[in-house]
């Protein structure tokens, strides 16, 4: 048995740590079930539920939200189109996020995949400054995939190397 300060009270009936916690107006709170015995705690339970509840919500302020765009291309595509496509491409890696670029192929272009490798290659070797090969192109039916992620600044780069 934990007292409302922390402090110890040692090993008590539960009626007794029950009356406890009324004459406190407090909570008797079992906090160890698999303790033997177990182990309970007087606390004012309502209280320490909108703590958890507010540390949760700092938490989930905190975490980061990774978008994922996507980019589709066709193996036949211009390269006016492609160049377009590209500056997409290095705009959302700018901004944080994640693309997930599809070389989309229909009919007969199914025999030409390598084209669309092609593709991918020499748009992950275009935006190497900007964004890295998160998970390398496969086919996935009619679509070759590919999701780029943005690099790492240099800032970040640098700060790691110093140790201080």
């Amino acid at each position: 048995m934990v007292g409302h300060d922390g402090s110890q009270l040692g090993i008590m009936d539960v009626q007794r740590a029950l009356q406890q916690a009324q004459d406190l107006d407090l909570d008797l709170v079992e906090v160890a079930p698999q303790a033997q015995p177990p182990v309970c705690k007087i606390m004012d339970y309502g209280k320490w539920k909108y703590e958890q509840d507010v540390k949760a919500k700092e938490a989930r302020k905190r975490q980061s939200h990774v978008k994922v765009r996507e980019i589709r291309l066709r193996p036949k595509i211009s390269q006016h189109d492609f160049d377009t496509k590209r500056r997409h491409v290095e705009r959302f890696l700018n901004e944080g996020s994640k693309v997930k670029v599809a070389v989309w192929f229909r009919g007969r272009e199914m025999a030409h995949t390598d084209l669309g490798q092609k593709l991918l290659d020499a748009l992950a070797a275009d935006i190497s400054e900007v964004g890295t090969v998160e998970v390398p192109a496969k086919l996935d039916g009619r679509n070759m995939i590919m999701v780029l992620a943005p690099a790492k600044k240099e800032k970040e780069k640098k700060a790691g190397t110093n140790g201080g």
